[in-house]
């Protein structure tokens, strides 16, 4: 007997996302449904004008064959474009589909100087009277229909998909239901009234038709090559200043199409950053745009540092410290009998000497003098830092549960008024740490609150040695 295997809904979610199809599979099949319609439509179409003799049905046909070709065409550059990027093409493919595109709006210009040939050839009165018949009007209805059907299937998916491939081919398409109803207007004209002329003032209002859809479908794609932005710089710049970390945006450009666009951000930042802090504000930007503009290809985020802007003292400590391997905190300047004062406490690694540490933090003096000459004195206090907490310590005896109940107590008791919770106590390198939350009132400064949370951390050192490190977090009633 087999037993059944039992997937997790994380297992069952992540089959399901492997299993649908991406956006250029879901281009393609629009492509071949398309194109499989186009064919039958034109060679209906081809079939019934020959049998006829009508020459604006023929014309039709071949007309619709041009679909056919288009739809050939933007399958051809949708594989090609569904390429990752290689050496030849860092950027990728994309612009292949561009390209495809552009050139069903070259089909759209021969078609109208396919059509204006034949509309100019009935004006010199060349060519045999049609023989139409109530087969005739059926086909050319019926091939109305199924163009009226792919335009509507394939403009509807490509808004879905943001395909440009497929609202330019949507676009070409409708021009052949205008062809369509100007053939089978024509044909009812000269069937019920004997117009012969019909055919060709309806022949040229669609040269005029197509050629408007022609230079919608080429100043579109003609764009997106000569790097058109799709997006404008203010509005790129008010998406990414709403990111907190952001000052100012010196410069933003975006290129390609829409639904792939690649954008260029130069942001103005303090000096005294690192690349650590960059790198996390060039995520915040990325995240920003992704969130904004679906299918994003691209956010390269580039740096300019502010020129003559107030020092941030504090920034530019922590970037030489961190040089060296070093970690700050506190720091503030003052003035002092000669001058400006910095003091800041300086976090060096555990386990060394006394001597070997102030050696380190000597080195860090030197350089942040060298970076502020304004500065007359830096002023350092060493500390070790904060030990790695340890995982996996077993806690047998429970202590850790009853320094919790402790600790808690004690806060109460201290801070009656005050909704302590969400504790847990950790075991570390040298004891155990403890975390906690508080809320506090929200009209409270920030400056107030730290003070409750460093009180409390100061009562519990006091009271617990056995507390290697306490954390308290502090929170407004509605969070």
């Amino acid at each position: 007997m087999m037993n059944a295997i039992v997937q997790s809904p994380e297992a069952k979610h992540l089959a399901s996302t492997l299993a649908q199809p991406t956006v250029r599979q879901q281009v393609r099949r629009v492509l071949v449904i398309t194109l499989a319609l186009n064919i039958v439509v034109a060679f209906s179409k081809i079939i019934i004008g020959l049998l006829s003799g009508a020459l604006s049905i023929t014309a039709d046909g071949f007309h619709s064959l041009v679909d056919g070709s288009s739809n050939v065409v933007a399958l051809v550059a949708n594989r090609i474009a569904d390429r990752p990027p290689d050496d030849d093409h860092p950027y990728g493919h994309r612009r292949f589909e561009t390209i495809a595109a552009l050139g069903i709006g070259a089909f759209l210009l021969v078609t109208a100087y396919e059509i204006s040939s034949s509309a100019f050839e009935r004006l010199q009165g060349s060519g045999e009277p049609a023989t139409l018949t109530p087969i005739t009007f059926a086909v050319m209805i019926g091939t109305l229909v199924v163009n009226i059907f792919v335009n509507r299937y394939e403009a509807s998916e490509g808004r879905r998909l943001r395909s440009e491939l497929l609202i330019a081919d949507a676009a070409h398409t409708r021009t052949d239901i205008f062809v369509t109803i100007s053939v089978l207007i024509s044909m009812a004209l000269v069937v019920l009234l004997g117009w012969h002329w019909a055919d060709t003032v309806a022949a040229l209002v669609i040269v005029v038709l197509i050629l408007r859809a022609a230079w919608g479908v080429l100043r579109q794609t003609g764009g997106v090559l000569v790097d058109t932005a799709p997006f404008s710089p203010d509005q790129l710049t008010a998406w990414v200043e709403q990111v907190p970390s952001v000052n100012r945006v010196v410069r933003a450009r975006s290129r390609g199409p829409a639904d792939a666009a690649q954008v260029d951000i130069d942001v103005q930042v303090a000096p005294e950053m690192t690349a650590m802090q960059t790198a996390a504000i060039t995520q915040a930007i990325r995240d920003q745009l992704n969130n904004k503009i679906p299918g994003l290809a691209e956010v390269e985020v580039h740096f300019v540092p502010e020129q003559d802007a107030e020092v941030d003292y504090a920034l530019l400590a922590r970037a030489r410290a961190d040089a060296l391997g070093l970690a700050t905190h506190e720091v503030y300047v003052r003035e002092g009998d000669k001058g400006k004062v910095l003091e800041m406490h300086v976090e060096v690694p555990a386990g060394q000497t006394l001597g070997a540490a102030h050696q380190q933090v000597s080195q860090l003096e030197v350089d942040v003098q060298t970076h502020l000459p304004e500065l007359a004195e830096v002023v350092t206090h060493i500390e070790p830092a904060m030990p790695p907490l340890v995982d996996g310590v077993d806690d047998t005896d429970g202590v850790g549960e009853k320094l919790k109940g402790v600790a808690l107590r004690l806060l109460q008791s201290e801070y009656p008024q005050t909704d302590w919770h969400d504790a847990d106590v950790f075991p570390s390198e040298n004891g155990f740490a403890f975390m906690t939350h508080v809320t506090l009132p929200s009209q409270i400064s920030v400056e107030a609150a730290h003070q409750v949370a460093e009180n409390a951390e100061a009562l519990l050192r006091r009271r617990l040695p056995e507390l290697d490190r306490v954390t308290i977090h502090t929170e407004p009633p509605e969070a």
